[in-house]
């Protein structure tokens, strides 16, 4: 039916807008193509275009949510971080990419690039391709999912996730607390925690 359609498109929109560290959007997809035994590939391009949509939103408030939490000091320096960014050009779509296709959540490339201004139009390619790539490995892997359902329920809260979940926390709390711009022209690293307004 087409509503479950709708279904995988709006839960990966609103999981991929949430700033907040949440599975995947792709477990998502694979227990939605598994429990009402979807199309593959229309649970791979709905449930992807669900999660450009929710990268974008993400993007585009961010930067506005950070304007009004931290302070101008922090906020310059990520816009900094942001111009370094773009002039490295196609290293930068490289890393975009290749981040994209590791089972790390990509929330902290869209709140780097939300908070430093960057159009989301340079980080949507890369990540549509990446996502695209991931996400089809992992829906085509459902009918194995299904046949071990209880291994994949294990796997919702395991070492991989948990791993996978820190890491992206460790990528926000760089963000923040590092001093891009000290690091970048003088390389130094440097700690500063009051980024608060």
């Amino acid at each position: 039916m087409l509503w479950h359609y709708f279904l995988v498109f709006f839960g990966s929109l609103v999981m991929d807008t949430i700033p907040l560290f949440m599975p995947p959007a792709f477990t998502l997809m694979v227990f939605l193509q598994i429990y009402f035994d979807l199309n593959t590939w229309a649970v791979i391009l709905t449930g992807v275009a669900g999660s450009i949509a929710g990268r974008y939103i993400l993007t585009l408030y961010i930067g506005l949510l950070s304007e009004r939490m931290f302070n101008a000091s922090k906020n310059e320096d990520v816009l900094f971080l942001g111009q370094k960014m773009k002039q490295k050009g196609w290293k930068s779509q490289s890393f975009i990419l290749a981040y994209s296709l590791l089972p790390l959540p990509t929330t902290p490339i869209f709140i780097a690039g939300g908070m430093a201004k960057i159009k989301p139009y340079y980080i949507l390619p890369m990540f549509t391709v990446g996502r695209l790539i991931s996400v089809s490995a992992a829906v085509h892997s459902g009918n194995y999912a299904a046949e071990n359902i209880e291994k994949i329920m294990e796997g919702f809260i395991s070492w991989q996730s948990l791993t996978g979940l820190a890491i992206g926390l460790l990528f926000v709390l760089a963000l923040l607390f590092i001093d891009w711009r000290t690091l970048i022209q003088q390389k130094r690293i440097t700690l500063n925690f009051n980024i608060w307004k």
